[in-house]
Formats: C-alpha cells, sequence, structure tokens
C-alpha cells in the first residue's frame, strides 16, 4: 500500500495536469448570494488547513498528529512547494487502534516526529494573517487552540485574518445534501480516489479544489432564484458597445445550443435564461 505522502505527491501532480479554469464571466445584473457577500473576501492569502488527531475531544487528552495546509494563489491552487505544510507531530501519548484506521497514523510513525512545542513557530508563520479555510472549523481550530493554549502563545484567532468555515458555506449552498468532504467531491466530480486514509495535507488539496469549484460561480446555478436586476445607470448603458453578430455567427451558435440540449437532455441554461424552451424553438 502507498504511503500517505504518495499519495499526496500524486495529488499534486493530477492537478498540474488538469485543465486551467475557464475565465469566469462578469456579473452585471445578478446580485450576489448571501453566502458571498458574507465569505468572499480575498483581502487577504488563503490557505485551507486540515488536522488528524488521536480522537475527537482535546478535552479528554487527545493532541494532534499533523498539520496539512495549501496556500492558494489567488482562484488557483499552487504547484510550489513553499505553499504546502506538512507536520507530523508527537502527541506524546498512544493513539488509539480505532484513530489509527481512519488517518493510518501509526505509534511507531511518529514516535520521532517533534511535539507541538517544536513545530508552533513554523506553523504559526505559515498562517499568520491568512484567511484559513477549514472544513468544520470547530474540530479543527479547537484542537489547535488547545496545543497553543498548554504553551501559553494565546488562539489561533490571534494571529490569523480570518476563519472561514467551508462546511457552513457548503450547508447554505446545498441544503439538506450530503456536505461531508467526500460527498462535495462527488457532488463536484473532484477525483478523491487518492483518499485511502484521510490526511491533513490531502484532504486540504481536496478542500482547496472543492472551495474554488463551489465558489466560482459555475456548480449548480438556480435561474428560478436570479434575483431583481442591478439598474445600470443609462451613462454607463451609453458607453457600453454591443457589435451585431453576422449570420453565420447566429447560425453557428444555434447549433452549439442544440448540441448542449441533446446531450442534457432538456433545454440548456442559456435558454432557460431566455424564456425559451425546446418545444418553442421546434415551432
Amino acid at each position: 500500500m502507498a504511503s500517505t505522502t504518495e499519495y499526496e505527491d500524486e495529488r499534486i501532480n493530477l492537478s498540474k495536469d488538469a485543465p486551467k479554469q475557464a475565465r469566469p464571466r462578469k456579473k452585471i445584473l445578478v446580485p450576489p448570494k448571501p453566502h458571498e457577500k458574507r465569505y468572499s473576501s480575498f483581502n487577504k492569502p488563503q490557505i485551507t488547513l486540515d488536522t488528524e488527531t488521536t480522537g475527537l475531544d482535546p478535552d479528554k487528552g487527545d493532541r494532534i498528529l499533523e498539520i496539512g495546509c495549501v496556500r492558494l494563489n489567488g482562484r488557483e491552487i499552487s504547484l510550489d512547494p513553499d505553499d504546502y505544510l506538512q507536520i507530523y507531530i508527537n502527541p506524546e501519548r498512544d493513539i488509539p487502534e480505532e484513530t489509527t484506521a481512519i488517518h493510518g497514523i501509526t505509534n511507531e510513525k511518529v514516535k520521532d516526529c517533534p511535539v507541538f512545542a517544536d513545530i508552533v513557530d513554523e506553523f504559526l508563520d505559515f498562517v499568520s494573517d491568512t484567511e484559513l479555510l477549514i472544513h468544520n472549523a470547530k474540530f479543527d481550530v479547537g484542537f489547535i487552540n488547545m496545543e497553543l493554549e498548554r504553551l501559553g502563545r494565546g488562539r489561533l484567532e490571534d494571529y490569523v485574518a480570518q476563519i472561514t468555515d467551508t462546511l457552513e458555506i457548503a450547508r447554505e449552498m446545498y441544503p439538506g445534501r450530503r456536505v461531508s468532504l467526500d460527498g462535495l467531491c462527488l457532488m463536484h466530480k473532484i477525483d478523491n480516489s487518492a483518499r485511502v486514509f484521510h490526511g491533513a495535507l490531502l484532504d486540504s488539496q481536496l478542500l482547496a479544489e472543492v472551495y474554488l469549484t463551489m465558489t466560482r460561480g459555475q456548480g449548480e446555478i438556480d435561474l428560478d432564484n436570479w434575483g431583481d436586476a442591478v439598474e445600470i445607470p443609462p451613462e454607463i448603458i451609453a458607453r457600453l458597445t454591443m457589435p451585431e453578430p453576422s449570420p453565420e455567427e447566429l447560425a453557428e451558435h444555434e447549433k452549439m445550443l442544440d448540441k448542449a440540449d441533446k446531450q442534457c437532455k432538456a433545454t440548456c441554461a442559456w435558454r432557460k435564461a431566455l424564456g425559451i424552451g425546446v418545444e418553442e424553438k421546434a415551432s
């Protein structure tokens, strides 16, 4: 069985080979949805973060075993090794077999690793003054704050600009649906086949892909609830130019829409937005 690190390296290579994301279209008439207003803040660098632990409760002696972070490069996942942080930590206690079955980290694997006190500065330097993106932030932040408080180093909130819980975003965007990391990967067709075990760096890599997909506005679009149009000032409209398409271009465009209708076996989004149904077009 390949190691977690090998899985993570494979994940990065998959991202490198993936096609570049298409340039997002400008939105003039569609106001932002509530989650976009609350969470889409790009004033600070963004880092996805995940931890693996000895158990579920930092108040009952459980400790951190691994921290994984991925720094985003704007709206893309960086391939620069300096934008990745993975630290295995000696928890100074035994790891229960039932948690090893989840993340694959054994006592033997971390017995010679540094303790949290030895890596705290490296970790805080990496995340300082950034926006952290964490799936179920309460869990990971609770563990990190426990470790920091044991050292008299305050709380994670003292060092970072913002903590964003991507689980809250997903619940708001997809009410009633399964929004675990695996569920979101399945929903957005993101390959998570390397996730044989949970791993902090691998899960941070997957979370980065999920977050960028969720927030680029090209996932599930509710065409029935676009909201009221924003009134554009006449002086702005006067400066806009809209060249007329040629008959050939219009014909080519219709062919493209016909193909889209056929592939989705329904009226494509463009025609729905214009109020054009397949039956109406056929007539």
